[in-house]
């Protein structure tokens, strides 16, 4: 009879060798650098977020500025005035209306004048504004200086610096979350328009 020759058994040595797997610490030390790719990617998510909800706020201010510039121009007459001039005030706080609130404009409504008339497009345009932006600030005027020495942008509305001809100004503020995460009102006394739209020279009546 042949015999058949059987290969060496392994040593118990030999077997503990070839074994695969992970210790604890190696899958410890995994999850902690997993923990920190998502806290980075948490953080992303959320700064988007936020650059997101400013960026679509600002295109909300400045199509309503537009939609104003559009009705003072096409009212021309009245938006020209210099006093009492029903688009031109300081409209910030809780409920925002001009001094004489109007709804001519509604349907069975009708208007007898063109001072009725922005009176009622203001009525309108500012409850917009409060309703689209949070803690809305809007100044209206003529302004000779928007923009301070530093080129930043103000509330204040400065009639005339004896080098120009002041212009019919549209100032938009609101609430939002600085880059250091804290709230700023429109109304802060360190708060600047996000919004400024020039109109043309204003005239006289």
């Amino acid at each position: 009879m042949a015999h058949v020759a059987l290969p060496p058994a392994r040593s118990s040595s030999n077997a503990g060798h070839h074994s695969t797997g992970f210790s604890m610490v190696e899958v410890l030390v995994s999850i902690v650098v997993l923990s920190f790719g998502l806290l980075g990617v948490a953080g992303l998510q959320a700064s988007a977020l936020k650059y997101g909800r400013d960026a679509r706020q600002q295109s909300v201010g400045v199509t309503l500025a537009r939609e104003l510039a559009e009705m003072m121009r096409a009212n021309a007459q009245v938006a020209g005035k210099t006093s009492n001039n029903p688009y031109f005030g300081n409209f910030s706080g809780t409920g925002l209306a001009p001094a004489t609130t109007s709804s001519c404009l509604n349907v069975g409504s009708t208007c007898t004048s063109t001072t009725d008339v922005a009176n009622a497009q203001m009525t309108d345009w500012l409850q917009r504004v409060e309703s689209a932006l949070p803690g809305a600030r809007v100044v209206t005027c003529n302004d000779a200086a928007p923009y301070d020495a530093n080129g930043l942008p103000q509330w204040n509305c400065t009639a005339s610096t004896g080098t120009g001809q002041p212009v019919s100004v549209i100032k938009l503020g609101w609430t939002r979350e600085k880059t250091d995460n804290s709230i700023q009102g429109a109304s802060d006394s360190d708060a600047r328009p996000l919004v400024v739209l020039p109109l043309t020279p204003g005239g006289q009546s």
